[in-house]
């Protein structure tokens, strides 16, 4: 099958020779590091290293000052590496030629200082810069802002804004979005709208690469994540094995006349029958906890930082 028969889309003019990577991004020992005066470099990615298919939509997690937005802006080609490889749809980014941006898409984290434009407008005129844009009406309806569509930017709530941010990242069809918290400020309707939107995308083939803090977010739409601390990834899979299995394993709580229980068991069923006597009793306050993503994520968390900590100071010598 074509790239165009895959994706959908019409072949970018002067890029039309490029082959359809297998990989949309391959990253390789990554690291970015800043000059401080008369202090070590400040390291903000440390040799980071992943992959994502053509097509597949990849969460990256993390803290805040985790080195996200780093490996971000250096995917997008707004930032150049220290050291180490990146490619994107076959190319350096930081070195790509100008067509290249009208095969990505990108939602930054700041709202859109478009405030004398109408809704309409903006995206009418960032629809130009693309070879193959999808309709203005089209992604309006999918973020839930046609009924704006002749108010001034500026008049818009945050959230209204936030949706304008998330139209201009689609409206020119990319190959690859990139979509850096996307659903801040969306009310809860808002937001089930846009997953059921990049599922969609995701459908047609569109790769996507998604920050947020919202792990169930994180949890609906990827194919598979990563979770990065101190510029390096941690742990990646999907967001059921991520972790591994020790960090699954169920517990099972109770309370008896001893006092309250709880026991990890990768068989809890078996221990709910044994204490239940096969049926003919109920301990108080039974129950089956599965870890969510959430509790395996603050827990590769805690552990990287128990890791990371420096040795305690030895008993008699002072700070």
């Amino acid at each position: 099958m074509n790239q165009q028969a895959a994706t959908g889309r019409t072949a970018t003019p002067g890029l039309t020779n490029d082959p359809a990577p297998a990989s949309a991004v391959v990253v390789d020992s990554l690291r970015k590091s800043y000059r401080q005066p008369k202090k070590a470099d400040l390291v903000a990615v440390d040799h980071l290293s992943l992959t994502i298919g053509t097509g597949e939509t990849y969460a990256l997690l993390g803290p805040n000052g985790a080195g996200k937005s780093t490996t971000i802006e250096i995917l997008e080609g707004h930032r150049k590496p220290t050291s180490g490889t990146v490619t994107v749809l076959g190319h350096n980014p930081y070195k790509a030629p100008a067509l290249f941006r009208s095969r990505i898409g990108i939602v930054l984290q700041e709202a859109t200082d478009m405030g004398t434009l109408k809704v309409f407008e903006a995206l009418k005129d960032a629809a130009a810069f693309y070879p193959n844009p999808r309709s203005v009406d089209e992604v309006m309806s999918a973020v839930g802002i046609e009924d704006k569509a002749g108010s001034l930017i500026k008049s818009l709530s945050g959230g209204q804004r936030r949706r304008v941010d998330v139209a201009l990242g689609m409206v020119g069809n990319p190959e690859l979005l990139f979509l850096d918290e996307p659903t801040t400020g969306f009310d809860p309707a808002a937001r089930r709208r846009f997953w059921d939107l990049i599922r969609g995308l995701g459908d047609a083939g569109t790769t996507i690469v998604l920050t947020t803090h919202y792990l169930d977010e994180a949890q609906q739409l990827s194919d598979r994540l990563g979770i990065i601390a101190s510029g390096r990834i941690i742990a990646s899979g999907t967001a059921d094995t991520v972790g591994g299995p020790a960090l699954r394993t169920p517990r099972v709580r109770w309370t008896d006349e001893s006092g309250p229980h709880e026991e990890p068991t990768t068989a809890p069923g078996a221990l709910v029958h044994q204490l239940t006597e096969g049926g003919t009793r109920e301990p108080t306050g039974l129950e089956v906890i599965r870890p969510s993503l959430e509790d395996v994520y603050l827990e590769l968390l805690r552990q990287h930082d128990a890791d990371a900590a420096p040795a305690g100071i030895p008993e008699g010598v002072q700070a």
